[in-house]
């Protein structure tokens, strides 16, 4: 019997695939519980329309997350913080600050994205790592200058 899985079947198969299994187990165990449907045309159809779908939803998410990409590249976020002696912040710049001032700017990203090892506690500027999702990275120029 060949059914496609609808969910992911440990040491079967994931969702989506297409696999041979004996009668019984496809028609006493998989079917009724939903984790499968038969393989037969009408089925075929609907998941090649599915995968589809999802591969447009996916060039879609890269075309625009490589376009958020070249945003962030181009725009040079500046932040102001007080800062004593040796350059040094009485606190720290931080994802959320980074945030706010892309916010600010009209880039609309969420902290998690922001990838920064240690909140930046001096003046100067900083290259930080931005993940899109995918294999999309982004590298954003931070620069912290002494509030006035």
């Amino acid at each position: 019997m060949e059914i496609i899985l609808q969910e992911d079947v440990p040491s079967l198969g994931h969702i989506g695939d297409i696999v041979k299994v004996r009668d019984g187990f496809g028609r006493n165990y998989l079917l009724p519980r939903g984790m499968a449907v038969l393989a037969d045309n009408r089925n075929l159809r609907v998941l090649e329309h599915q995968k589809r779908l999802t591969a447009v939803k996916k060039d879609q998410a890269l075309k625009a997350a490589q376009s958020l990409r070249d945003r962030i590249a181009a725009s040079n976020v500046v932040i102001s913080a007080r800062a004593g002696e040796e350059d040094r912040l009485f606190g720290s710049v931080t994802n959320q600050d980074i945030e706010k001032a892309l916010h600010a700017q009209g880039l609309p990203l969420e902290r998690r994205k922001i990838i920064l090892p240690e909140p930046i506690k001096q003046l100067g500027t900083h290259a930080v790592s931005v993940h899109l999702g995918g294999d999309v990275h982004a590298t954003l120029t931070v620069q912290v200058v002494r509030e006035s």
